[in-house]
């Protein structure tokens, strides 16, 4: 068998750190930066704890990489509601489902240990400033003014309907996530109810 080229080896690094990090996202989505070693992720990602080094010097190096990629991406998610077809009450329908989406909920519980664990990088403290919850606060209130504007959002308190939201969507994604049997994510339509007039 020839030799690999340098395209092919390329190819397979990146292969093989996109592996690592999605063991290492649902590692640390369930146990956090201090419950979490670099052996644990090894094992996630089914390669010997040595070449995990090639890749990741350290935990926190991987940690921030991760959360890095999970702020950036849900800012842009935020950012792109906006540019969705539609009236308001269907970009919050369409930023309800996304939020709900099973596939983002280990970026949700990345950002929360990040947001709420001890022991975490300086850079990720950073991070957390810079996509801070009062620039997400402040998206949907101007979005959800636009709603109420047009009479497709309840005439109350924005912040307290936005708090109740964010923390309604929250809650469910946590509890998703410890699939309790006979437990299902209501539908967008039912949760939008809280908000509707």
């Amino acid at each position: 068998m020839p030799p690999l080229n340098e395209e092919q080896q390329l190819q397979i690094r990146d292969e093989r750190r996109e592996q690592i990090m999605s063991a290492a996202l649902k590692v640390f989505a369930r146990r956090g930066i201090i419950g979490t070693k670099m052996s644990m992720i090894a094992a996630e990602a089914e390669i010997s704890h040595g070449l995990l080094y090639h890749y990741f010097t350290s935990k926190e190096e991987l940690f921030t990489t991760l959360v890095e990629k999970a702020m950036i991406a849900s800012d842009e998610a935020m950012q792109n509601v906006y540019k969705l077809p539609g009236s308001p009450i269907h970009k919050i329908r369409a930023l309800t489902q996304d939020m709900m989406d099973e596939s983002g909920t280990d970026y949700f519980l990345l950002i929360h240990q990040a947001r709420t664990s001890d022991g975490v990088p300086e850079k990720v403290v950073e991070l957390i400033e810079r996509y801070s919850m009062d620039n997400y606060v402040k998206q949907l209130r101007a979005l959800f003014r636009e709603g109420q504007e047009v009479g497709e959002v309840a005439e109350r308190d924005l912040d307290e309907m936005i708090s109740s939201y964010l923390s309604v969507l929250s809650g469910l994604m946590v509890l998703n996530v410890q699939k309790i049997g006979g437990y299902q994510l209501p539908k967008v339509d039912v949760l939008l109810r809280m908000i509707t007039p």
